[in-house]
């Protein structure tokens, strides 16, 4: 199976080169399950979510989407606090719990943003623990076998290497849940730098996976988006980056399942040649501002 999470658009200050190879990577060949994981909007404009809109529209289903901290009116103090998420119901679609069930492959998305919070960086994410629990427990219900993945915007625990922070509420409290669950992915976005670490709980099998932005905003690493190749004895997390004329890989990491077959052994999917997309169209000179 296949899955491609896009994350941190930012629509406003999107970078359009990246964004249409990324787009044209995923439409030409749909995977089981696509995941946006939150900021798809700069400022959380009108203009923005309808932009955001049109392109969630061109992608291939099923698709799971959650919000991010920019997904709220940014610079609309009283709506963000009172009505963080209207702009983002009216263009987008319900922020709370989604979810996708299919043989082999189960994902739940929890809402990690709010509009404003008791501290000063009201950007940072929070968890509702009732909420996550609940994912967990229906997600778990399923065989463990089968792939499952927990889909939210800010990395529950701070990541060493990553430029910015997390700052999540309950977040060590949710990932320690869910490695305890038996969870196997949980993928998230909000620092622009693409990572995969296993979490240090349970049985170190819980991998948190960060997938980079395709805005103009980068961190340290190109801008682009992850592919993950599903196998029964590994999940193989390939993280393609936009070079200015072609997508190529960054990194690859091979996490090893806790549900592989013995003598199973974590097998390459993707070659360079399999991932390289270009640009032919009038941005094909362009790169990232």
């Amino acid at each position: 199976m296949r899955v491609v999470q896009l994350s941190d658009i930012h629509f406003g200050g999107e970078d359009a080169a990246a964004l249409d190879a990324a787009t044209t990577y995923v439409t030409a060949d749909p995977p089981d399950l696509v995941m946006v994981t939150g900021d798809l909007t700069l400022n959380g404009t009108p203009r923005e979510f309808r932009s955001a809109e049109l392109w969630l529209a061109r992608l291939p289903n099923p698709l799971l989407v959650t919000p991010g901290n920019h997904d709220t009116p940014y610079w609309n103090l009283p709506l963000r606090a009172l009505q963080p998420f209207k702009r983002y119901r009216r263009f987008i679609g319900q922020p709370s719990a989604s979810r996708y069930d299919v043989a082999g492959l189960h994902a739940r998305t929890i809402n990690t943003s709010r509009g404003a919070q008791p501290r000063f960086d009201w950007s940072k994410g929070a968890v509702s623990l009732k909420l996550a629990s609940a994912a967990a427990e229906a997600i778990t219900a399923f065989p463990a076998d089968e792939i499952r993945i927990i889909g939210c915007h800010h990395p529950l625990m701070e990541i060493t290497g990553t430029p910015v922070t997390g700052g999540v509420h309950r977040g060590q409290t949710a990932a320690k849940l869910f490695c305890d669950r038996g969870i196997d992915i949980i993928l998230t976005g909000h620092v622009h730098t693409p990572f995969a670490v296993a979490l240090p709980f349970g049985d170190g099998q819980t991998y948190a996976v960060g997938a980079g932005t395709l805005s103009v905003r980068t961190r340290g690493a190109p801008p682009g988006f992850n592919v993950l190749e599903i196998s029964p004895g590994c999940v193989e997390v390939t993280a393609l980056g936009w070079i200015g004329a072609a997508l190529e890989i960054h990194r690859v990491w091979r996490l090893p399942r806790r549900s592989a077959p013995e003598g199973a052994a974590p097998e390459p999917k993707l070659s360079r040649a399999e991932v390289v997309v270009q640009n032919e169209g009038p941005s094909a000179a362009a790169g990232p501002s």
